[in-house]
């Protein structure tokens, strides 16, 4: 793996995995300078990339399709969108569904006339379509229809749209699947993690909804400027640029992080690792404290945007705004330009605010200082989880120990408590997607996944013997440990692998897994319709292509006080 070097004028750790892989806290994460969609724009932004529009053949009703084309300083990729007329009894955001208002692709290229026809012919089908290795991703999206039809009808009338509902909504129309890595039978991750631009996580997927955004916002007034060719105007730049592209998630995305303990690692490493860095700031430049101030109240006034109608969320929501304006109060009496006022500030918090606020402010102090964090996003990726192998020649009592150590908070949970083992992950056969059941009230134990690391080590440390037998020799009598002794030797190398808390507990909320994958993505404005989907807003407020050239590719991340 990719070791993650600390900085040599370093004096504060990175925090304890005990404090931080812990579900309520990593439920509050929040997006920040190592976030990928963040990375994409720094890069898009230093290398000059351009976007062309090849094509844009569409009629008054969205029917048809366009072509938009990233020129990078390598290569150049495509977005292929096709739009359709989807009658509203049709459209869905479950993963089941079978026709979207647009389906889209990313080339690698320029297509050809003949490779349009040949995407138009599957792209719209989605799972039922076949694709090649020239694609590396396949998506489709569905219209927030109360907005879409709003903005339409106010440009085609020479009107702007209304600015609060903008707000309150956010985003014209939401993914709700981006495929990559292989999917349908797309280019695999493998073949493109050699290209520096595609080196760190998500890549493709970002690009690709970078360029749907984009697409989005020109399908709207071009509509209306088919409706009404004479009064139509297009979208106030501002405006427009507090347009994200919406996204629903559910209980498919949890599973991840559970599944790549060492790709998780490396992600919360990097974060734990920027953070101590700033941390171990002796003396701020003047600067840098007016970048974090100015951070600051962009983050109180995203708060204040930011909507709910969930009660958790609404609750969460209420302790991020008291706690971003306790910072700003706490600030106003504190002399930042004294020793170590990174650090104070943090130790602060951690006594005072709620975990939202915490990790709020981790994300917070980290963007002044892009000079020794942005280096970090090297360091995200790992190729050796799937070629990691078990370390056979270790003994049981060496192994006894490692859970002992990583694994203490699962062997003090009761087990045979109905609680503890409440629940099961299975993928459902009918819905295609994974889920989570009462183990108690379904007759789901045959079908269920190996998604309970901690019920799963504590069995491994029950069947170990207390000698020093070779975890080779213990493997041929006990192959239903192989997967949890893997994790286990993982943990050795890489602190931050493991979840610490139990995943089929009664109480688990599933959401907190979602909000932990989906604030590295960079999403914001977390809106969850239940504890097991939300939706979300990636790109909100960030430069469109032709804009990337002359801004500071990071300033979008908080709106401006």
């Amino acid at each position: 793996m990719t070791e993650i070097v600390p900085n040599p004028a370093q004096d504060i750790p990175r925090r304890d995995p005990e404090t931080v892989m812990r579900l309520a806290r990593m439920g509050s994460f929040h997006q920040c300078r190592l976030s990928f969609m963040r990375l994409l724009l720094r890069r898009m932004h230093n290398e000059n990339w351009t976007v062309e529009k090849q094509v844009f053949d569409i009629n008054e009703i969205g029917v048809g399709h366009a072509v938009y084309t990233a020129h990078g300083p390598d290569r150049s990729y495509s977005l292929v969108a096709f739009g359709h007329d989807l009658p509203p009894d049709q459209r869905s955001d479950r993963v089941i569904a079978t026709a979207w208002d647009a389906t889209f692709t990313l080339f690698d290229g320029i297509p050809t006339d003949a490779d349009i026809e040949r995407l138009r012919a599957n792209i719209p089908l989605q799972e039922a379509g076949r694709v090649t290795e020239r694609e590396l991703s396949v998506s489709r999206a569905n219209r927030s229809v109360r907005l879409f039809a709003h903005v339409i009808e106010r440009l085609s009338d020479g009107q702007q749209p209304d600015a609060a509902l903008i707000e309150s909504v956010g985003y014209l129309m939401r993914t709700t699947a981006v495929y990559g890595s292989g999917k349908l039978g797309a280019a695999d991750r493998e073949t493109l993690c050699d290209r520096p631009e595609f080196q760190a996580p998500f890549q493709v997927e970002m690009l690709n909804v970078y360029l749907i955004r984009t697409f989005v916002l020109d399908l709207v007034e071009h509509m209306a400027r088919l409706r009404s060719p004479e009064t139509a105007v297009v979208i106030e730049p501002t405006t427009r640029r507090r347009l994200g592209i919406g996204n629903s998630t559910g209980l498919g995305m949890a599973p991840f992080l559970i599944n790549h303990p060492m790709l998780l690692n490396n992600w919360i490493a990097c974060r734990e690792e920027a953070l101590a860095r700033v941390r171990s700031v002796a003396k701020p430049s003047t600067s840098e404290i007016e970048h974090f101030q100015k951070v600051l109240a962009g983050a109180q006034k995203n708060a204040a945007l930011w909507t709910s109608e969930h009660p958790l969320q609404i609750e969460k929501l209420a302790d991020l705004r008291s706690d971003l304006d306790q910072i700003s109060d706490h600030l106003s009496g504190q002399d930042l330009t004294a020793y170590n006022p990174w650090n104070s500030l943090y130790l602060w918090a951690e006594e005072t605010l709620s975990l939202e606020g915490q990790e709020a402010l981790v994300s917070l102090l980290l963007e002044p200082y892009g000079e020794f964090v942005d280096g970090l996003a090297e360091c995200l990726s790992d190729r050796a989880e799937t070629n990691l192998r078990i370390d056979g020649s270790m003994t049981a009592s060496d192994l006894r120990q490692i859970l002992e150590r990583e694994y203490d908070w699962a062997l003090k949970i009761d087990w045979s408590k109905a609680s503890a083992d409440a629940r099961a992950w299975y993928v459902s056969a009918e819905k295609l997607e994974p889920r989570l059941g009462e183990r108690r009230e379904e007759p789901i134990d045959d079908y269920e996944q190996p998604l309970s690391p901690g019920r799963d080590a504590a069995r491994l440390y029950r069947d170990l013997p207390r000698d020093d037998t070779l975890i080779a020799r213990f493997l041929i009598d006990h192959p239903e440990h192989r997967k949890t002794v893997k994790r286990a030797q993982i943990l050795v190398r890489c602190p931050y692998a493991e979840i610490r808390d139990n995943t089929i507990a009664a109480d688990m909320l599933p959401i907190d897994l979602l909000r932990a994958k989906l604030a590295f993505f960079g999403a914001s404005h977390f809106d969850p319709r239940s504890d097991r989907w939300v939706r979300i807003n990636l790109f909100q407020g960030a430069p469109f292509p032709h804009e990337l050239a002359a801004e500071e590719p990071d300033a979008w991340a908080y709106p401006a006080p």
